[in-house]
């Protein structure tokens, strides 16, 4: 059986894109495999604006896992912070990177752009998800385009501590979903959907209210030809829609497109508006119970336990191939 582990930022509320290119696979993928789900707090900390109500950030992840379907019983979730050996493997993997391979990571790169004061955890980011994705033997990785880079480097990693001491780490693959793994902006479609566009009405909030979530899709961007087709290339602003409405609505997209077939943009973007409404409000509602429970602060302790049960092997075993503890 395969071992998935993924990890998200407890950033700020979740986009639709998040749940479309992660979130909405979890859930599959636990009935199908050993899966951990992070919510890697630390990697939150590389940069200051993230420390604000990180807390809050955290519970509010863990709810919005548990709202999506995933079910601890069936899947591993909790908190980076809370299992040590996160770190503690995160320092050994610095340990083994090069400078030179650090500073090509293009995530680097493009966040440390025209600033004066780079925080040196930005830097040694990679390291840590490496150590993220090693401590649980996991043979998978969902990722999208721009994490691609960061799963090679542990992959070279891994090699690299397998060929000095021994045959010690799993070499993981990525997984990449070939439909919405990557889906963009509401008003610029070369650009991924982000909620931290300064523009809120560019990405969907798992949590926006439907009268907010009808405005913002009804004033998506399209293109003076009135055709509805999917075609990433010629028409990428009404492909993008037509992929949330095929993956809210379990269409494939000839489906999408015959349905569409001689109708306007605006249809488009009313059944598109009523989609994602019907499939959020359940979701929303299983938000808010979770996150004012006491039980999601049992589930995130029982998760960390469990986690630690295998992350603690797996750092002794390292440990013992360095020649390093009792």
């Amino acid at each position: 059986m395969k071992t998935i582990l993924s990890g998200i930022q407890p950033s700020g509320t979740l986009t639709l894109g998040n749940y479309i290119g992660a979130m909405q696979h979890f859930v599959r993928l636990q009935h199908e495999a050993n899966c951990f789900f992070c919510i890697v707090d630390y990697h939150a900390i590389t940069l200051p604006r993230n420390i604000e109500n990180l807390k809050t950030n955290i519970r509010s992840l863990a709810a919005m896992y548990l709202a999506v379907g995933i079910d601890p019983k069936k899947a591993v979730l909790f908190a980076q912070s809370d299992v040590p050996e996160h770190t503690e493997l995160g320092w050994i993997m610095i340990t083994s990177s090069y400078m030179g391979e650090l500073e090509r990571m293009t995530q680097f790169k493009d966040k440390s752009k025209g600033s004066d004061s780079i925080p040196a955890g930005l830097f040694t980011y990679p390291p840590l998800m490496a150590a993220d994705i090693l401590l649980y033997n996991t043979t998978h990785v969902p990722v999208g385009e721009d994490q691609k880079q960061h799963l090679e480097l542990t992959r070279d990693l891994a090699q690299r501590f397998n060929h000095r001491f021994g045959e010690t780490f799993v070499i993981p693959e990525p997984m990449i979903a070939k439909i919405g793994s990557r889906i963009m902006s509401l008003d610029d479609p070369t650009s991924k959907m982000s909620k931290s566009n300064p523009n809120a009405g560019s990405y969907i909030s798992m949590l926006d209210e439907p009268k907010v979530l009808e405005k913002k899709i009804k004033r998506a961007v399209t293109d003076s030809d009135n055709e509805i087709r999917f075609d990433p290339e010629q028409k990428p602003a009404v492909s993008n829609l037509l992929t949330i409405y095929s993956l809210m609505t379990e269409q494939s997209m000839e489906q999408v497109e015959a349905h569409f077939a001689g109708k306007g943009y605006g249809a488009l973007k009313g059944e598109l508006a009523e989609a994602v409404i019907a499939k959020l409000q359940p979701i929303q509602e299983k938000y808010h119970y979770f996150y004012h429970s006491q039980e999601l602060d049992s589930l995130l302790h029982e998760g960390a336990a469990k986690a630690r049960e295998v992350a603690g092997v797996t750092l002794q075993k390292v440990k013992k191939a360095l020649g390093v503890g009792i």
